[in-house]
């Protein structure tokens, strides 16, 4: 495709100086008075603040951000479109730093192309309070696109930025989406094992408009690469699929930088690595090409020598020439044309605006959730196909929609009614193969929601979030807009065994902050939950059954309820002596427990003792519920009531609502899944069997 004006080889800054240059500053420090020289100059700059931020802190990754400024130069000045003024202009390159050790790299050049960071930011480095931290974070830092940190996050986000654009720019057409994603990243990136999962993935998909860069500089904190690492990785990505070109020693040479990476963002139908062999610390004089220079500060005195051999002034911090900022600002502005020009072609775009806006934010057309089905009481099935049918019912009315699975599609639900597959040839399709690809998976969904337009459903069983589990730790750090159809969710899932059936996972993804955990009852608890998970900002996990469960009397009611995280689902007459709380398969447990304590259900639960009144609370999910106030909280589990939890899983943090647990602290056994299930005790008989135990031993009121 041939690309605009303003993209070609001569795209870089002229004229930039819009005031006469001193021969010198007041500290006797030469100062350019060539464009080459100023950008020469600047770059320095960038390493002194690269040196200075992690001495300051005593703490961060001063090598890499110095090897690198160059490299990063070039991005900022001559190649990306991005507007500073406007950080979230929807067709902006993205850039990630997927190495976000090198954080100061990133920062520094935020600063200086005028993105709202202060020199007083940069001095603040890895300090409380800070919009510097130690990692790029999204929301602390504008300019940030995405949170790295752990090594080959970064790496798989591009990837899904990648898909998105692609997908987007098929359905709205180049004049409202015509960008790259460019990605730098490290050995620690490439010797992670999601790097292997997602460079397959793009390669497969034939993802142009990927531009990653290798910083090759053979240096881990441990020593040398060669301790561990001898991978050949042009053949490795060569075999992927991926347009590859070594570079070798060219991390100074912007002109040769640049022109490498405009020979890769022509490469339109597969994603492209550049690989180059950058010095670590360069030109520090004792610490280049050392482990010193990758997770520690360089040291004053090597600070002050390797500032003289840049031409700073070696005695001075934080030092930023009202030259280099000038040229930086200036360097930058050009976005706000091409920004400008990009929004009078939306405003004369005669496409459907209402879709366009919808996935702009992620969400449904006015009123998509009327779409929603009801299904009714008394019938059976299982949630991961509740959740199917709530996907086809609504995917025409959330235009953002883009669903798939780790080889799992029809097993999870994640399948659209005749979706197209995304693919190089129909690059517009919303049904996507993961492949079994778990965490490239919830990588690539956290970089299509950041990049913003593309609404992620990923679906894999339930056990294998596991895989996942890095990936949904920074979506949940940065807040991003995915969903998760994590299905066969207990030991209910039967034959598969141990190894396939969740037990701790419920407790472990629980304690995670950020990630909102729904296991609905039923079918219709599971379309309030696709309702909230559409609707809210955030990740939102659904974990959802294999087997059928009935379909229960007041859920079809119960949006409320399930949108507060609990409520009563049946209220006995006269004050409950007992709350039986339940989530998932286990509520319609809880109610047939009940009717047994209540002397509806035979001799099995009448006993002796007579009837007992037993209240049932449906509890899918505890991180809203924990939002409501303590009055609320209260009214549906009352304190001084005696609570017996029934869930099939670990009884881990069930003591904030419970006395007592019907729960699986061990691992479960291979068997049909009802017979697994009654084993364990996950039976009405049994469950109110414990209820009668609970209040027997706690002393609990009795009804005579």
């Amino acid at each position: 495709m041939e690309r605009r004006a303003g993209r070609g080889a001569g795209y870089r800054v002229e004229h930039v100086l819009t005031r006469p240059v001193a021969a010198a500053d007041r500290k006797g420090t030469v100062l350019p008075v060539t464009e080459a020289e100023l950008e020469q100059l600047g770059i320095n700059v960038v390493r002194g603040l690269a040196m200075d931020a992690p001495q300051k802190a005593d703490s961060g990754h001063p090598g890499t951000a110095m090897a690198l400024a160059p490299l990063a130069h070039v991005l900022f000045t001559r190649i990306m479109r991005h507007d500073p003024a406007d950080p979230h202009w929807p067709d902006r390159d993205r850039f990630i730093l997927s190495n976000g050790h090198a954080s100061i790299l990133l920062y520094s050049f935020l600063f200086l192309t005028g993105y709202g960071l202060t020199l007083d930011d940069i001095k603040q480095f890895r300090q409380w309070g800070s919009k510097t931290p130690g990692h790029p974070e999204v929301h602390l830092t504008e300019g940030v696109e995405v949170t790295t940190g752990p090594l080959g996050q970064g790496f798989g986000n591009g990837v899904g930025m990648g898909i998105a654009e692609r997908w987007l720019r098929a359905r709205f057409g180049p004049e409202l989406v015509d960008h790259h994603t460019f990605v730098i990243c490290s050995d620690g990136d490439l010797m992670e094992g999601i790097s292997h999962e997602a460079a397959s993935l793009a390669g497969h998909l034939g993802l142009g408009r990927l531009v990653y860069v290798y910083d090759d500089n053979h240096i881990t904190i441990d020593g040398p690469t060669e301790l561990a690492y001898s991978d050949d990785v042009a053949g490795r990505f060569d075999a992927y699929g991926w347009h590859t070109e070594n570079i070798g020693e060219v991390a100074n040479d912007t002109d040769a930088l640049e022109a490498a990476v405009h020979r890769a963002m022509a490469v339109e139908d597969r994603p492209s690595m550049i690989i180059l062999r950058s010095h670590i610390g360069w030109p520090s004089p004792h610490k280049t090409d050392t482990a010193d220079a990758h997770g520690s500060p360089l040291g004053e005195d090597e600070v002050r020598e390797t500032k003289a051999i840049l031409g700073l002034p070696p005695d001075e911090t934080f030092w930023v020439p009202d030259e280099v900022i000038d040229f930086y600002r200036h360097a930058a502005g050009r976005g706000e044309k091409l920004n400008g020009e990009w929004r009078a072609r939306l405003e004369a775009w005669t496409g459907d605006r209402a879709v366009w806006e919808a996935c702009q934010q992620g969400r449904g057309l006015e009123g998509w959730s009327e779409k929603l089905p009801v299904f009714e009481a008394g019938t059976s099935l299982a949630t991961r196909v509740a959740v199917n049918r709530c996907i086809i019912a609504t995917a025409e009315v959330i235009p953002a929609l883009m669903v798939g699975s780790a080889d799992l599609t029809g097993n999870t639900g994640v399948k659209l009614d005749n979706g197209v597959n995304q693919s190089a040839e129909h690059p517009e399709g919303g049904q996507i193969h993961f492949g079994i690809r778990e965490h490239a998976m919830g990588a690539t969904m956290t970089g299509m929601a950041r990049h913003g337009g593309v609404l992620p459903v990923g679906g894999t069983f339930f056990v294998f979030s596991d895989y996942m589990r890095p990936a949904v730790r920074l979506a949940a750090l940065s807040e991003s807009h995915v969903i998760y159809s994590w299905t066969h969710d207990s030991v209910g899932l039967g034959e598969d065994g141990p190894t396939h059936q969740p037990v701790e996972h419920l407790a472990s993804l629980r304690a995670m902050p950020s990630l909102r955990v729904i296991r609905p009852a039923d079918a219709n608890e599971t379309a309030h939950a696709w309702r909230i998970a559409v609707d809210s900002d955030g990740p939102t996990a659904l974990v959802l059954s294999r087997q059928s469960v009935p379909v229960l009397e007041g859920t079809a009611e119960a949006a409320e309820g399930v949108a507060r995280g609990a409520y009563v689902l049946v209220e006995p007459a006269g004050n409950p002596e007992v709350v039986l709380i339940g989530t998932g398969s286990e509520v319609s447990v809880c109610v047939e427990a009940a009717r047994l304590l209540a002397g509806a259900g035979g001799d099995d639960g009448t006993s002796d003792d007579g009837p007992v009144r037993a209240r049932v609370v449906s509890l899918p999910s505890w991180e809203l519920f924990a939002l409501q106030p303590e009055s609320y909280r209260h009214a549906v589990i009352p304190p001084g009531t005696r609570r017996l939890a029934v869930e099939a899983a670990a009884s881990f943090g069930w003591e904030r609502y419970a006395d007592d647990v019907v729960a699986i602290d061990h691992f479960g056994a291979s068997a049909p899944g009802k017979e697994v299930l009654a084993h364990f005790g996950y039976t009405p008989e049994n469950v109110a069997a414990r209820a009668r135990e609970l209040l027997a031993r706690t002393g609990g009121s009795r009804a005579r």
